[in-house]
């Protein structure tokens, strides 16, 4: 190159040029973008353009309305978003109406300590003005929640939210409760359930949480003083508990009718417990215990047992007709009367004597076997853990008289132990037994079995003939009616919906399957303030009135005033004339508030007001503790109405622990807040984590984590970046319709593979998947081979290049491929990556509508094939050149791969592969094929070009240009200016 054609060549290549920022501040950004959405009325208009295709509803499961957003609810929200998105990318009509539980516990309770902090009692404010102060409390978090999720991207029907403590919504969950009631579905019973003596209510065991900890265990004596075997007359059975409490209720011993037993005198005491009297006073004594746990009975007492005449072996049944005192018997009264000892099949020698103590008001099996032979609860304990004023041992107003989950109640020097002790009962105790043990989730306290009367719907109660509510599959085809309940129980009309759903993860079928096989009847009631009421009217005798027309008023007046509508003023206006008011006493109990989202289904896809919605639910997706939670209550809840599950399918996440694996606690101060990941780094960051982890099992976020989710990030987002540049001022097809070069046939064949495989991963909501997919294609397919490859072509290559206007119209394919395969995940990114290329789409069309990366649907791909294991032998090669290379590059030999003159083995290049298409592919000076198995890397000899820097024989010197890069110089000159 002389003198005179030395020049700037900078403008003469095509290098990318673009607006769009390589540093994301989405933090700063994605506020904006939301805004913008907001403003165009983003989500109508989704639905406006997907109106009259193939539905597809995800009912979201409502969460509570207290305290600020999680990661667990973030996590959730993400994915159900994800679901929604990819339905309506796919074509599909797929609302979102999100919705709030408003009611129940956690809500009163917050209320409550607001009261406490203020020394104010709840129960000296009228009910309605307290109710009002929870709906307010719930609005209020209602109203945070919703924003917070908004700013995560979550897209759905904000204005018009589902919320359980909306008037109709009330309404709705009477109606569904008068349905259960007018089938005879209902009835009152006192059973034992698990209770609060500190929220003073019955929980349902979705409420439950159980913590390890370490109870005082006793071994009892209660002396035999009738029995069939007459040596047993006047030795003691012993019994042992780890609920000392519960003692002052006993009413009965239970025994196994197949175990061996033995009565024995005791012979000796071994040493003195520290923490009981000297057991020598029981020497001479006689015990009956179980003979599998006579060892451990021993090491627990100190007793040692005799022999020969001083032992005597006989069977569980043996002990039929036997009756035994009350430790304190001496009191008289309800300890005067003997306790009868019972078959139970429920006692096994796992632990303990193989005795059980009986209180049926305080134990499902102890209230079961009681209940057979005629023994009733007598309700000692009352709501708050205390014994009643009146009951002879443990009443009054002493200061003894404390809850009876108070640990020092329980102590062995406690006044339950101390007063055993004193009677001469009391053999052993000791506060070392570590056990796992139910506790409220919200108050955390310690929860008791209480028997109380309740409001149950029975499980094993033939429902009434119903047909199954018809409806449309997740496939699309009709569910037809059927008598699903014809002479089937709501156990089995359930348990044959689990077998229909279909559940993701599988093993969430057997979990929710064990559940509802093994539950109880369902407690419906609640003694609270704060929800809807058990509209019933009672007769003295227990049962209760079954008036359509009373209960249709009823569900008129809660549909138009909500729950304050339920009120002794307006009995007589309920009643009507058919009825004497006199007659009938009002429930105060409210219901259980897994039964108010049990009919969610009811009121959001049945009741019209979102006419977009149908019933039933394609999909229910919630967390794996919603198999004891919401997925149940409306399975049986729609089971017991309407025959069959109010969904097709089930999806169940993990939970997300922290970056150790650990359960995530503020206490333990390893929690993460996605509030402040989206201030830090932006809502993005979190919405690629929760779609990368596998989220069906238990997962981890952390600092570290959410770093190597942020050069993820970064690396999409330079490939977007670097689609931008380069179809800078692209706008068509190839210029001259020719045939696509061979590696643009396989880039849309990979191309091709993936829209397949994202499809699937979307249909079968393999979130990680898809996005592991779509990332990996963007960095290995693309970033890191074919724009490598490329990039010579597309700065150097002419105008009117055909290998470079092939490349931009794949890369036009692509980008249109890749930004709706990435929308639903990276929403915020995908909007401004959209709007920069078509920022017209951000300016009112005539009709006043603007345009959304949100909006397209699932892009359509050519249906190219390559040959695939000629692509794989090709790609192979290419990585054993560049660890040839790599060494070179180490030592500063070369600087880079275009110094290199490369040897490669024939036999490993694919036929009609030439030379200059493998130097191109390995971006290397020069290609030749040699003979042997290796790669040879040395360092050529030839003069850098000084547009493109490729080495090549044609250049004459450094700087001068190669023959390619002469013609389009000389080309670009003679354009006009």
């Amino acid at each position: 190159m002389t003198d005179e054609t030395k020049r700037d060549l900078k403008d003469t290549v095509f290098l990318p040029k673009t607006d769009f920022p390589m540093k994301a501040g989405l933090p700063q950004k994605e506020p904006g973008i939301a805004a913008r959405w907001e403003q165009i009325g983003l989500y109508n208009a989704l639905r406006d353009a997907r109106r009259g295709r193939e539905k597809f509803i995800l009912h979201d499961g409502p969460p509570y309305a207290n305290g600020d957003m999680h990661i667990g609810h973030a996590l959730n929200h993400i994915l159900k978003d994800m679901v929604c998105r990819t339905q309506n990318l796919m074509g599909r009509d797929a609302p979102y109406v999100p919705g709030w539980d408003c009611h129940g516990l956690p809500i009163e309770w917050k209320v409550e300590e607001q009261y406490r902090k203020k020394k104010l009692n709840k129960d000296e404010v009228p009910a309605k003005e307290f109710r009002a102060e929870c709906r307010a409390y719930a609005q209020s978090w209602v109203d945070v929640q919703r924003e917070q999720l908004k700013r995560l991207g979550i897209m759905g029907d904000w204005d018009h939210p589902y919320l359980t403590m909306d008037p109709q919504a009330e309404g709705t969950i009477v109606a569904e409760l008068m349905k259960f009631a007018e089938a005879g579905n209902l009835y009152r019973g006192s059973k034992p359930v698990m209770w609060s003596p500190v929220e003073k209510t019955a929980l349902a065991e979705a409420e439950v949480e159980y913590e390890d900890i370490t109870s005082t265990q006793i071994d009892v004596a209660f002396e035999i003083v009738e029995s069939p075997i007459p040596e047993l007359i006047g030795a003691h059975a012993v019994i042992w508990t780890t609920t000392p409490w519960t003692i002052p209720v006993n009413q009965a011993l239970a025994y196994g009718p197949e175990v061996e037993y033995v009565a024995f005198r005791a012979v000796a005491a071994t040493h003195v417990g520290p923490e009981i009297s000297p057991n020598t006073r029981f020497i001479n004594h006689w015990f009956l215990v179980a003979e599998p746990l006579l060892e451990d009975f021993e090491r627990r007492t100190s007793l040692v047992a005799g022999g020969g005449a001083d032992r005597k072996s006989l069977k569980g049944a043996d002990l039929a007709g036997t009756l035994a005192r009350h430790p304190m018997h001496h009191l008289g009264g309800f300890y005067a009367t003997p306790r009868p000892l019972l078959s139970g099949d429920f006692v096994t020698t796992d632990s303990g004597t193989g005795l059980v103590h009986m209180a049926p008001d305080h134990g499902e099996d102890d209230f079961d076997l009681c209940k057979a032979n005629g023994i009733n609860p007598v309700f000692a304990v009352m709501d708050d853990g205390r014994y009643r004023d009146d009951w002879p041992w443990l009443g009054g107003s002493d200061e003894r008289r404390m809850s009876v989950i108070n640990p020092k109640f329980n102590a062995p020097d406690g006044p339950i132990c101390s007063d055993l002790r004193e009677a001469g009962a009391l053999l052993a105790a000791s506060a070392d037994y570590a056990h796992s043990y139910p506790h409220s989730w919200r108050s955390k306290a310690k929860v008791i079995f209480r028997c109380t009367p309740q409001w149950f719907v029975p499980m094993d109660k033939i429902l009434p003939v119903t047909p199954a509510k018809a409806g449309v599959s997740s496939q699309g085809a009709q569910t037809p009616e059927m008598p699903a309940s014809t002479g089937m129980t709501l156990r089995e009309v359930a348990t044959a919906e689990i077998a229909r759903v279909e559940f993701i993860p599988e093993k969430g079928r057997n979990r929710i399957g064990a559940m509802v096989e093994g539950r109880p009847d369902w407690v419906l009631s609640r003694q609270r303030a704060w929800g809807v009421p058990i509209t019933l009217f009672v007769r003295p005798d227990g049962t209760y009135l079954q008036d359509p027309e009373v209960n249709a008023r009823i569900v008129a007046a809660v549909m138009q005033e909500g729950v304050d509508a339920w009120d002794e003023s307006r009995k007589a206006e309920y009643l009507g004339s058919a009825h004497n008011p006199d007659d009938y006493e009002m429930v105060t109990d409210i219901l259980d508030v897994w039964f108010d989202s049990g009919c969610t289904h009811a009121f959001v896809l049945e009741s019209g007001r979102w006419p977009d919605l149908t019933w039933p639910a394609n999909l229910y997706l919630e967390g794996s503790d919603q198999h004891r939670g919401w997925f149940q209550s409306s399975l049986l809840q729609s089971c017991a109405t309407r025959g069959r599950a109010p969904y097709d399918q089930v999806l169940t996440h993990g939970f997300t622990m922290d970056a150790k694996g650990r359960k995530m606690s503020k206490s333990e101060g390893n929690t993460i807040s996605p509030v402040k990941v989206m201030e830090q780094t932006g809502a993005d960051i979190i919405r690629l984590w929760a779609l990368s982890v596998d989220f069906t099992e238990d997962h981890r976020i952390g600092d570290e984590i959410l770093k190597g989710v942020g050069d993820q990030y970064r690396k999409l987002r330079n490939t977007f970046r670097y689609l931008l540049g380069a179809l800078d001022g692209f706008v068509g097809d190839m210029s001259d319709g020719g045939t696509l070069p061979e590696l643009e046939v396989y880039i849309l064949a990979l191309l091709a593979d993936l829209d397949y495989k994202l499809k699937a991963a979307a249909e079968g909501y393999d979130f990680n998947l898809y996005t592991r997919l779509l990332v990996d294609f963007c960095n290995e397919d693309l970033s890191a081979f074919y724009f490598d490859i490329r990039k010579d072509s597309l700065y150097c290559d002419g105008p009117d290049s055909v290998t470079r206007n092939a490349y931009r119209t794949v890369l036009d394919l692509l980008f249109h491929a890749l930004i709706r395969y990435a929308a639903p995940v990276l929403v915020f990114t995908a909007e401004e990556v959209w709007l920069t290329r078509y920022p017209e789409d951000g300016e009112p069309d005539e009709d006043g509508q603007r345009g959304s990366v949100h909006l397209l649907e699932w892009p359509s791909v050519p249906g190219v094939r390559a040959d695939a294991a000629r692509w794989e032998q090709l790609r192979s090669l290419r990585d054993s050149v560049n660890e040839a290379i790599e060494p070179l590059r180490r030592d500063k030999t070369i600087r880079s791969s275009l110094e290199a003159e490369v040897a490669v083995p024939a036999s490993a290049v694919p036929e009609g592969v030439t030379d200059a298409q493998l130097a191109e592919l390995f971006i290397t000076a020069t290609v030749t094929r040699g003979q042997g198995d290796g790669v040879i890397v040395t360092k050529t000899a030839h003069h850098k070009c000084g547009r493109c820097w490729r080495l090549l024989p044609d250049v004459a010197e450094d700087g001068a240009l190669c023959g390619r890069c002469d013609a389009v110089v000389s080309q670009l000159d003679s354009l006009p200016a």
